[in-house]
């Protein structure tokens, strides 16, 4: 007979214990460094990080001659900068094109790397490790290097179909695509390693196929490595600027380069629109806060998958 169980210590509180590796990490760092120097330290951190975000909302609500004279708090409230952006400059279209084009990289990357990675990690097959190894190595190489081949590449095509590829959104599309998946596949894959195998394999004694385990198990599970994914490969065409402005033309460029080029307009000029160009600059960072926002309790749960077994 196998010895039955100690009684449970009714002293002990109920409930799932925290794991050894979490609770010997923060006692770690907690023996680093004292509490009244962690508070002193990400004191330090948030007036670095906020300090430029302050100055800018600051200058957005104040006049252009105040910003110019270098003054940071304003001496009255003034909302119409936010109002002048979109008639001043194109940021209307700008904000339009890089939502469609970015999130459309978004949901494709997301499609694609699941599938990819739930290939490449519950099958073994020829080339798997050359394929895992070709997905880290990618990184490595600049997107300044691929600039001339990528433009050269779609001026051929268009040739070649005869119908403008430079200057459309489905240039921008592909090209972020090709940037992204990589990236975002590699990020499945040290996700999707984390997932027992026993659910797939409990799932086909069931009967279910290959494409039914991937729909109704593994995606489910994966929610934090496909917000992780998506949102990488979103920030990737909202903020890029070399390849949108050499791929786009004025009625598909994207905010990025909207407001580039409504920085550029204001060089040289006696007072330059400083107000206006914070304002747009706080519109065109809104979206990317609020999308983090949104999904910070995926995106913690999901950078940080793998890390610690």
């Amino acid at each position: 007979m196998t010895p039955s169980p100690p009684p449970a210590d009714p002293s002990r509180p109920a409930g799932p214990r925290p794991s050894r590796s979490r609770r010997h990490s923060a006692e770690a760092v907690t023996r680093l460094l004292p509490r009244p120097l962690q508070a002193l330290i990400v004191a330090v951190l948030l007036v670095f990080v906020l300090l430029p975000v302050l100055y800018m909302f600051f200058a957005s609500i104040s006049s252009d001659l105040a910003v110019a004279r270098g003054a940071f708090l304003p001496s009255r409230l003034d909302l119409g900068n936010y109002v002048r952006i979109w008639s001043t400059t194109d940021l209307g279209s700008g904000l339009v094109n890089s939502v469609a084009v970015a999130g459309g990289v978004a949901v494709a990357c997301a499609l694609v790397s699941v599938s990819s990675a739930y290939v490449l990690v519950r099958y073994a097959f020829r080339g798997r490790l050359t394929i895992l190894r070709g997905l880290l190595a990618l990184q490595s190489i600049p997107g300044t290097l691929m600039l001339l081949p990528v433009f050269v590449l779609f001026a051929s095509l268009a040739t070649l179909l005869g119908t403008p590829v430079i200057g459309t959104r489905w240039a921008l599309f592909v090209t972020y695509l090709t940037f992204a998946l990589p990236f975002s596949t590699w990020i499945m894959v040290t996700y999707l390693r984390g997932l027992p195998r026993e659910l797939d394999e409990a799932a086909r004694v069931d009967g279910a196929s290959s494409w039914r385990v991937l729909t109704r198990i593994i995606v489910p599970l994966s929610w934090p490595g496909l917000v992780v994914s998506s949102i990488l490969a979103f920030l990737l065409g909202w903020n890029d600027v070399l390849f949108a402005s050499v791929l786009t033309n004025p009625e598909t460029r994207t905010a990025a380069v909207s407001l580039q080029v409504f920085g550029a307009s204001q060089e040289g000029g006696a007072i330059p629109v400083y107000g206006q160009l914070m304002a747009a600059a706080l519109v065109c960072a809104l979206p990317v806060v609020v999308l983090y926002l949104a999904f910070q309790r995926y995106l913690v749960s999901g950078l940080t998958a793998g890390g610690v077994k």
